[in-house]
């Protein structure tokens, strides 16, 4: 396993549409295991292979038991409800906007295997099913705010809305 660097906005990687993976082989599991440790590392809930350059449809989430979830040609079968919160990423450092996803999606993907499987998450999950698999067609969060925000700007607005809580 290796660490990968992440690349950050601005790079033309980050715009392409990825390809399918067709190949369940080595270098594929290779390449999660270092999404894993990557991210790991970032201490991130989430990452696409294009962030790390390589062109193809795999992602890792975190879901709510802290597991990392390998995610081979992820596809979102379905979506309920609504939820606004803010959201960051690791190729836009130190950056915040709030976002408006759905509050439960159900995603269906393969495992390393190419073993198709469904799963489903809600809240912050589903947010992360959404952000990573949208990094897959090249697209940012960046794309679904009006405004960023400084991690110092999140901070200060958080205090404020505890205090008058």
């Amino acid at each position: 396993m290796a660490l990968r660097t992440i690349l950050v906005k601005g790079d033309p990687a980050l715009g392409k549409v990825c390809r399918p993976v067709d190949k369940f082989d080595h270098r594929l599991h290779i390449l999660l295991d270092d999404l894993k440790e990557t991210l790991a590392q970032a201490k991130g809930v989430g990452l696409a292979a294009p962030q790390v350059g390589i062109l193809r449809r795999a992602v890792i989430v975190v879901n709510e038991n802290d597991e990392m979830m390998e995610l081979v040609n992820p596809v979102i079968i379905h979506q309920e409800g609504e939820q606004d919160g803010f959201e960051g990423c690791l190729s836009v450092p130190n950056l915040y906007g709030q976002v408006k996803r759905p509050m439960k999606v159900r995603v269906r993907a393969q495992d390393r295997n190419g073993e198709v499987f469904e799963v489903e998450g809600e809240e912050i999950v589903a947010r992360c099913f959404c952000h990573e698999l949208e990094h897959l067609d090249g697209h940012l969060f960046v794309e679904h705010t009006d405004h960023l925000y400084t991690g110092e700007e999140l901070d200060a607005m958080m205090e404020d809305q505890e205090e008058q809580a």
